[in-house]
């Protein structure tokens, strides 16, 4: 009887479990899986002449996808993600290095300091940035006053602030992962290495970095993922000057009216960032079966 008892007390909590799940599953299903089947629908569908989509299937949407005129927008999308990573990372690993070193009382508040940011809406912090760069903002209106230029510097519309946009949203993106990984870290190992000769520079790329790989590429997947199909921060800050992939799939959906175009570049573009995550997925099980 003990036995029967333990058994349906696994069940019944098992039952407990699913129930719990149930939510997850119901947002799953009805905003992530109908809506990739609609899309998938509509990739392998026909423009009409009025922007209707005509159900008639057909792979002509991703043939045309390949173009190079598309394949040099997605190669800007790439580039663009790229540097954003590489400059959050640079500016992310000293601080995040600094919280991780710097009293108990404080860390929660410069924490805090990161997040606050993202108390205030994506697109208020893009034009934020423009009130900042404009040709009337605030720099340009120091650099005026004070004589060291004669004439507004033009930010805007420029790979300069584009860059500058990418930063700012997608900085805590990557200081965080690096920081929970340099939680992690034994510090004594630093002062083992420092006892045994070795300098500021030797201990940060053979011992710090390597064993905080992890954190970095997390961090760096953080960043990439959602700026490769990133449109509001260029078309704000980047004047439309140079077409990235969002705002190829967004002109398509919008204007263009070319749903079944559209939808099949965002297939694409899904495809390419599910191939990125579980390549990082099988880079951090193999490291950690080492």
């Amino acid at each position: 009887m003990q036995w029967m008892s333990k058994q349906m007390q696994g069940r019944i909590q098992s039952k407990i479990y699913l129930f719990y799940l149930l939510p997850f599953f119901g947002w799953v299903f009805f905003f992530v899986i109908i809506p990739l089947v609609i899309i998938g629908i509509y990739s392998f569908s026909t423009k009409g002449i009025h922007g209707e989509v005509i159900f008639q299937f057909q792979v002509g949407n991703y043939l045309q996808a390949f173009d190079w005129t598309y394949l040099k927008i997605f190669w800007n999308s790439i580039k663009l993600a790229t540097f954003t990573g590489i400059l959050c990372l640079l500016i992310s690993y000293p601080m995040a290095y600094k919280i991780a070193r710097s009293a108990e009382r404080w860390k929660p508040v410069f924490l805090i300091l990161i997040v606050l940011p993202f108390w205030i809406n994506f697109i208020v912090r893009a034009y934020a940035s423009r009130s900042l760069f404009g040709d009337f903002g605030f720099i340009n209106q120091v650099l005026l006053n004070l004589g060291l230029v004669k004439q507004p510097i033009s930010f805007l519309s420029t790979k300069f602030s584009v860059g500058v946009g990418m930063l700012t949203n997608y900085l805590p993106f990557m200081i965080f992962p690096i920081y929970l990984a340099i939680e992690k870290f034994d510090f004594d190992l630093i002062e083992a290495a420092r006892d045994l000769g070795a300098n500021s520079w030797s201990i940060l790329y053979r011992i710090l970095i390597p064993l905080t790989w992890q954190g970095i590429m997390t961090g760096f997947i953080f960043v990439f993922v959602p700026s490769l199909g990133e449109f509001v921060i260029p078309e704000l800050l980047g004047g439309a000057k140079t077409m990235f992939f969002g705002n190829l799939i967004t002109e398509q959906f919008l204007r263009m009216r070319n749903w079944p175009f559209g939808s099949a570049l965002s297939l694409l573009l899904i495809g390419f960032l599910i191939a990125i995550l579980l390549i990082h997925f099988a880079f951090l099980y193999s490291s950690r079966e080492k």
